[in-house]
C-alpha cells in the first residue's frame, strides 16, 4: 500500500523506467512533452535474466540489472545525465513510502538470496553506486498492476483497477482512505496493491483445488504459497494441462495409453498454444495423436483456461462490488486496464457476477513501463514540491544550538533590564512589582479583583478565610470590551470598566459596597509602589489614547469618581504573571516564578533585591515583572525570525515591538500559520495553487484552530472541515496533512522559544543562590498553555534540556490572575493594618 498521486498537471521531461517482473526485464526512456496536449514517446530495450542469476544471490541480481541499465544509457548517449527513474518491481512488497519497498517473498520462479525482507530500491541504489560510472534518481517503485492502471488512467479517468494475468497474476484498485487502517488519514483514496496471488494460502480455496493443483504446488519453489496464482497464471497453466494429460494417458483415455519422456517432463507451454496448435504441440512432445486426441487436448486446455478466467472474474467481481459499495451507488461505471489477458471469458463472467457494474476492459500496451514513468513524472514533481515545502518549514525549525543561544541572550537582557544604567535601553524591562511577601495564612476578608489583559476582562469577588480551614471562595463575571473602545480614548475605556464593576456589584447584591480592590493589569507598567502602575505602552491590540505614561490606578479612581455609584480602595496594581505566581504560591511555597502563555506571554520571578538596582535596599527579594514579550526588540531574535514573522510584525498594531511575544503567543500563532499557507499556495505547493478570499483575511486563521488541528483525537476529515470554513472547499487529504504539519512546526517553535526563556529564568535563580541544583515551582496560566495538546510537553522537554541543573515543577494556575490579585491585596491589607 502506498500513497497514490494520479493527477497529471504539466509534467514534462525525460524519465527512465525499469520493469522487472519475469525472466526478461525492460529498461525504458520515456519522454513526456507538452505542446498544448501531453505526448508520451518511449524507447526501450529488453534484457534477459539468466536462471543462475534468478536463483543466485541478490547482489548478483542487482549487479546484473545495474549493468544492463548502464548499457542502455550508454547506447542512448545519456549516461552522464542524472534522470529520475521509476522502478516497476512486480513481486509482493510492503511499501512505507513511494521510493521504498521491502520484498515480502519471491514469486514467478525467482529465488535470489538476501533480498526478501530488504528494500529493493536500496539494493538497486547500492549496485549503481558500486559501479560508479552513472547516477540516477530513483523516485518511485511500483507494482506492474499499478503501472497498468496508471497508463490507462492517463487517458481514461474511469480507470480504477489494474489487472495482470501473465507469468503471474495480481490486481490493484483505488480504495477509500477511511478503510486503510495501516495508513494515517481518512480523506481521499489510495491505490492498494492486492497481491491477490496469495489468495487461498490460508485454505480458502481448498474445496475447489484439484489433485493437479496440489501436485503443481508440491513441485514448486514455494509450496503452500501463491495458490490462487498457481490456478490462474501463465507460469502454471501449461504444467496443469500436462499433468491432466499424463493422468488421462495413464488411465488409457488418451494416446492409446502411451506417454513419452517429454510429456512426463515439466513443460511451460501456454494454454493458448494447446488451443491453437494442438497437433503440432503434441507432435513436439513425441506423441502420436489421433484427431480424437487433439480434440480432447483442446477441450482440456479450454477447461483449464476457462476455469482460470472464471476464478479471475470472481475475484475481480469482489473488487468491483467493494468499489461500488464505497461509492454507495446503485450502478458503477469503471474501466479496467488488463495486461496479458484473453478477456472474452473473463468479461462475460464478470458481467454475469456483477450485473450492476458497467465494466470496460482495456488491453494495456507497455502498461508497467509507461505507468512507471507516469508515476515517476508525478512523483518527481511532488518530490520537488515536498523539498521546497520542507525548505520553507526548516526556517521555522530550531535546533538545540539556536535555542541555547536564545537562552543566553535572554540572560543578557535580564541583566541589562535590572541594571540602573542599562535599564532605559533594555528590551526586557525587568520591572519591580513591590510584591515582597506571600500569604502567611492569616489573611481574611472580602476583596474585589479586576482582571484586565485582553478584549475580555473579569470582575471578581474573592472571600479569603483564615484559620485551620483556610479557603479562597470566588465569584466572577466576564465582560467584553468592544474594539472601538480598545482603540478609543482612555476615559471611554475606564468608564466602560467602571460600568461593568457597578453591574457586577449589583449582580452580587452589594451595590454601593466599598471594598479593597486588586487590579490585575496585564500590560507593561512602571511601578514605584504597589498601588501604582504607570503604563509604559499598550500591547495585545490595545490603543486607547491618553493612557501611556499615566498611572492606571489613578485613571480607574477618576472613572469611579465620575460614576458616583460606589467607592473602592485600589490597594494593588499587579501583573497577571505576578497574580499567577501568588495563586500557586498560596498552595506551594516553592512557587517563585509566574508564567503566562495565552493571548500574550510574560513571566515574573523572585529576584534578589541586591540585583534590583531600580529600588533602594539590598535585603530580601522582590517579584520582578520581566515583560519578556519585548525580548527581540533590539534585534536579539533577528537570526531566527522568518519572512512570516516579519509579515505578521509589519501588519501588527505596533511594528517592531513585542517580537518574542509575536513568535509565541496565541494572538499571533494563527496569523503566522496563515502567512505560511498563503506562501505555499502562491507557490502552487498547497490547495492546487487556488487561494480562497477568506484565507486572505488577516486574523481569519484563529490560534484555536492550531489546538484543534493538532489534537491527536482529531481526524483529518475534521481538519478539512476547518479548511472548508475558511473557504477552501476543494482541499484534499494531502492538503490537510500539510496544514497539520505547518501548525505543528509553528506551535513547536513557540513552545521551544518559551522553554528557552524559562530556562534562562530558572538558571538565573539557581546562580543567584549559588546552588548546584535548584528545585523550584512555576505557576503557569494562559489558554495556549492549557488548551494546546502539545505545547506544555514540548516546553517542559525544552526546559529540561536547556536547564539540566534545575528541577522544575510546572503547576497550572486556576484563576491565577484574578485570585492572585485578591491575595496580593489581602497581604497588602494585612501589612497595612499591622503598620497602623
Amino acid at each position: 500500500i502506498y500513497k497514490f498521486a494520479l493527477v497529471l498537471f504539466a509534467e514534462t521531461g525525460d524519465f527512465l523506467a525499469l520493469d522487472l517482473g519475469g525472466t526478461n526485464f525492460r529498461v525504458l526512456l520515456v519522454r513526456v512533452s507538452s505542446n498544448g496536449k501531453q505526448k508520451v514517446e518511449m524507447e526501450n530495450q529488453i534484457y534477459a535474466i539468466p536462471e543462475n542469476i534468478m536463483r543466485g544471490s541478490g547482489t548478483e541480481l542487482f549487479d546484473h540489472i545495474a549493468e544492463c541499465l548502464a548499457n542502455f544509457l550508454e547506447k542512448l548517449g545519456i549516461k552522464d545525465k542524472k534522470l529520475p527513474l521509476g522502478f516497476t518491481f512486480s513481486f509482493p512488497c510492503q511499501q512505507t513510502k513511494l521510493d521504498e519497498s521491502f520484498l515480502v517473498s519471491w514469486t514467478k520462479g525467482f529465488k535470489a538470496s538476501g533480498v526478501e525482507g530488504r528494500d529493493v530500491v536500496g539494493l538497486l541504489r547500492k549496485a549503481i553506486k558500486k559501479r560508479g560510472d552513472f547516477d540516477i534518481d530513483i523516485v518511485a517503485v511500483i507494482n506492474d498492476t499499478v503501472g497498468t492502471m496508471m497508463t490507462c488512467g492517463y487517458d481514461d479517468h474511469h480507470c480504477e483497477i489494474g489487472l495482470i494475468v501473465g507469468t503471474g497474476t495480481n490486481a490493484c484498485y483505488m480504495e477509500e482512505m477511511r478503510h486503510l487502517e495501516l495508513v494515517d488519514g481518512d480523506e481521499g483514496r489510495m491505490c492498494v496493491n492486492m497481491e491477490w496471488g496469495a489468495f487461498g494460502d490460508d485454505g480458502a480455496l481448498d474445496d475447489i483445488r484439484t489433485e493437479f493443483d496440489r501436485e503443481i504446488d508440491a513441485g514448486s519453489l514455494n509450496p503452500g504459497k501463491q495458490l490462487f496464482e498457481k490456478m490462474i497464471s501463465g507460469m502454471y497453466m501449461g504444467e496443469l494441462v500436462r499433468l491432466i494429460l499424463v493422468k488421462m494417458a495413464k488411465d488409457g483415455l488418451l494416446f492409446q495409453g502411451h506417454t513419452t519422456p517429454d510429456l512426463l517432463g515439466s513443460v511451460s507451454c501456454r494454454s493458448s498454444e494447446g488451443l491453437l496448435r494442438a497437433e503440432q504441440v503434441l507432435r513436439g512432445l513425441g506423441l502420436d495423436s489421433s484427431p480424437e486426441d487433439c480434440v480432447a487436448v483442446q477441450r482440456v486446455c479450454q477447461i483449464v483456461s476457462t476455469r482460470a478466467a472464471h476464478l479471475c472474474a470472481a475475484a475481480l467481481a469482489a473488487v468491483l462490488r467493494q468499489i461500488r459499495d464505497n461509492k454507495a451507488t446503485e450502478r458503477l461505471i469503471v474501466s479496467t486496464r488488463a495486461a496479458h489477458l484473453c478477456a472474452a471469458a473473463l468479461a462475460a463472467m464478470v458481467r454475469l457476477l456483477v450485473p450492476d457494474c458497467d465494466v470496460r476492459f482495456l488491453r494495456s500496451e507497455d502498461g508497467s513501463g509507461k505507468g512507471a514513468a507516469m508515476v515517476t513524472a508525478v512523483a518527481y514533481r511532488l518530490a520537488k514540491q515536498h523539498a521546497e515545502r520542507q525548505r520553507i518549514l526548516d526556517s521555522l525549525r530550531l535546533d538545540r544550538d539556536q535555542l541555547l543561544e536564545v537562552k543566553r541572550r535572554m540572560e543578557e537582557e535580564m541583566k541589562r533590564g535590572l541594571a540602573e544604567k542599562a535599564h532605559t535601553t533594555a528590551a526586557v524591562k525587568m520591572l519591580p512589582t513591590f510584591v515582597r511577601a506571600t500569604p502567611d495564612g492569616t489573611e481574611r476578608g472580602d476583596f474585589l479583583a479586576l482582571d484586565l489583559g485582553g478584549t475580555n476582562f473579569r470582575v471578581l469577588l474573592v472571600r479569603v478565610r483564615s484559620g485551620k480551614r483556610r479557603s479562597v471562595e470566588m465569584h466572577n463575571k466576564i465582560y467584553t470590551i468592544p474594539q472601538d473602545i480598545t482603540q478609543g480614548t482612555g476615559e471611554e475605556l475606564f468608564d466602560h470598566i467602571v460600568h461593568c464593576i457597578a453591574d457586577f456589584l449589583e449582580y452580587m447584591g452589594m451595590k454601593g459596597a466599598s471594598l479593597p480592590l486588586g487590579f490585575t493589569f496585564s500590560f507593561p507598567c512602571h511601578q514605584t509602589r504597589l498601588d501604582q502602575g504607570i503604563l509604559i505602552k499598550w500591547t495585545k491590540g490595545f490603543k486607547a489614547s491618553g493612557c501611556e505614561g499615566e498611572d492606571v490606578a489613578t485613571l480607574l479612581k477618576d472613572a469611579i469618581h465620575r460614576s458616583e455609584e460606589f467607592e473602592l480602595d485600589v490597594v494593588a496594581v499587579v501583573n497577571d504573571t505576578v497574580g499567577t505566581m501568588m495563586t500557586c504560591g498560596y498552595e506551594d511555597p516553592q512557587c517563585e516564578v509566574g508564567l503566562i502563555v495565552g493571548t500574550g506571554t510574560n513571566a515574573c520571578y523572585m529576584e534578589e533585591m541586591s540585583n534590583v538596582e531600580l529600588v533602594d535596599g539590598d535585603e530580601g527579594r522582590m517579584c520582578v515583572n520581566m515583560e519578556w514579550g519585548a525580548f527581540g526588540d533590539r534585534g536579539e531574535l533577528d537570526d531566527v525570525c522568518t519572512e512570516f514573522d516579519r509579515a505578521v510584525d509589519d501588519q501588527s498594531t505596533y511594528p517592531g515591538k513585542q517580537r518574542y511575544e509575536k513568535m509565541i503567543s496565541g494572538m499571533y500563532l494563527g496569523e503566522i500559520v496563515r502567512n505560511v499557507l498563503l506562501d505555499f499556495t502562491a507557490k502552487g505547493l498547497l490547495f492546487r495553487g487556488k487561494l480562497s478570499e477568506r484565507l486572505k483575511t488577516r486574523g481569519i486563521f484563529e490560534t484555536k484552530f492550531l489546538s484543534q488541528i493538532e489534537s491527536d483525537r482529531l481526524a483529518l476529515r475534521q481538519v478539512r472541515s476547518i479548511l472548508q470554513h475558511l473557504g477552501l472547499t476543494s482541499s484534499t487529504c494531502d492538503d490537510s496533512i500539510l496544514v497539520k504539519e505547518v501548525c505543528s512546526v509553528v506551535s513547536k517553535r513557540a513552545a521551544q522559544l518559551c522553554g528557552a526563556g524559562l530556562a534562562a529564568v530558572v538558571d538565573k535563580i539557581r546562580l543567584n543562590r549559588d546552588l548546584e541544583k535548584l528545585s523550584i515551582t512555576v505557576g503557569v496560566d494562559g489558554t495556549l498553555y492549557k488548551l494546546h495538546p502539545h505545547f506544555a510537553s514540548i516546553m517542559r522537554e525544552t526546559l529540561r534540556d536547556l536547564a539540566p541543573d534545575c528541577e522544575v515543577t510546572l503547576v497550572q494556575s486556576e484563576d491565577g490572575s484574578g485570585k492572585g490579585a485578591a491575595l496580593i491585596t489581602a497581604v497588602a491589607c494585612r501589612l497595612r493594618d499591622a503598620r497602623k
